[in-house]
């Protein structure tokens, strides 16, 4: 049953959790009970200290144990790495999850995990779902939806695109950035588990266009700088690498069904060979008849470059879902089973 406001807790406070908790505090569909921080700096500050914001009463704690002891309709999960078993320790209080960590759908890498969420969720009678901007949305539920435009489909391609000299990081060294082509082909800038967790992704569009996932094909494509890139924090030397595309192709049929195109880049202009991403945001491409494309950007800036925005969306795709993910039957959540969200509080002064 629908509830007026919901009662919620924020988990870590970095740059998805600071958004929410502004949200929180705007929206009236919400009440922050409870702040959960990692870093010892923070403790005993007000949420709205940490988020920006005028004071909440909210007190920030490190106090795991005090947290599961509130009396909270969902606990918004965003902490840097995955804890299944915390996890499952929230569901069992309780309390129902929102997790832009996922995981996501029962691919099977991850069906033992998600075994073991389901099974605390029947101990607290509680829901969880995974959610995020990619995997959660731009390469899942976003291509289910406009699927059904199309009257036949080849081929989908979803590519998301960050340009890390319009939208510095301080993960750029981490990235690969600034290596030799060599080294980077040798000890990619993604993690090798990055595919196997996007694969949940590709599991649901496959499966959920009727079809069974054979195989999982990656590739990668480099570019370098044509000169000194410098940025915010460091340069970009000439011959190093400026552009990577990670490309993963899940296929069926025997042939390529969903092809994920990850491209990260220090500009366009001093770049080669140019990599044909676009500009920063996602870009959704279906062949087939009627043949489509969607492009999901921000607006532009004066400059004419678009901002990156997977922060602000990571984190509002994960709190305009709470109030279905509270009012939804005891068991993990795909999108297959929320169907259409209905957000709240949306429209106000």
């Amino acid at each position: 049953m629908s509830k007026s406001s919901y009662r919620v807790i924020q988990w870590a406070t970095g740059k998805v959790g600071r958004v929410a908790i502004r949200h929180f505090a705007s929206n009236p569909t919400y009440e922050l009970v409870g702040v959960l921080v990692t870093n010892p700096k923070k403790v005993g500050k007000d949420a709205g200290e940490l988020a920006g914001i005028s004071a909440t009463g909210v007190i920030a704690t490190n106090d795991v144990e005090a947290i599961l002891a509130l009396d909270a309709d969902c606990v918004h999960f965003s902490p840097l790495a995955q804890d299944i078993d915390m996890v499952c320790r929230i569901l069992r209080s309780g309390k129902n999850v929102v997790s832009v960590i996922g995981p996501w759908y029962r691919s099977e890498r991850y069906r033992a995990e998600l075994e073991q969420i389901e099974s605390a969720c029947r101990d607290g009678g509680t829901s969880f779902h995974g959610s995020g901007i990619h995997p959660g949305f731009a390469g899942d539920l976003l291509p289910l939806t406009l699927a059904r435009l199309m009257s036949r489909i080849d081929r989908i391609h979803i590519t998301e695109t960050i340009d890390h000299l319009a939208n510095p990081s301080k993960w750029i060294e981490y990235m690969g950035f600034g290596r030799t082509p060599e080294d980077v082909r040798e000890k990619p800038g993604r993690p090798p588990e990055a595919p196997y967790i996007f694969s949940q992704s590709m599991h649901m569009i496959v499966e959920g266009l009727g079809k069974k996932l054979e195989n999982i094909t990656a590739e990668v494509k480099l570019s370098t700088a044509k000169k000194d890139i410098p940025y915010g924090t460091g340069v970009i030397k000439a011959g190093t690498v400026a552009g990577q595309e990670f490309v993963w192709t899940a296929w069926a049929d025997g042939a390529p069904l969903v092809v994920y195109h990850s491209c990260w880049k220090m500009g366009d202009e001093d770049v080669e060979p140019k990599l044909a991403c676009g500009d920063s945001g996602y870009r959704i491409v279906i062949e087939g008849d009627p043949p489509m494309e969607l492009t999901l950007a921000g607006t532009a800036e004066r400059n004419g470059q678009r901002m990156f925005l997977a922060i602000p969306w990571t984190a509002m795709v994960g709190v305009n879902v709470i109030p279905d993910v509270c009012d939804a039957a005891p068991g993990v959540l795909t999108h297959f089973d929320l169907g259409v969200v209905r957000p709240r509080g949306l429209v106000r002064a």
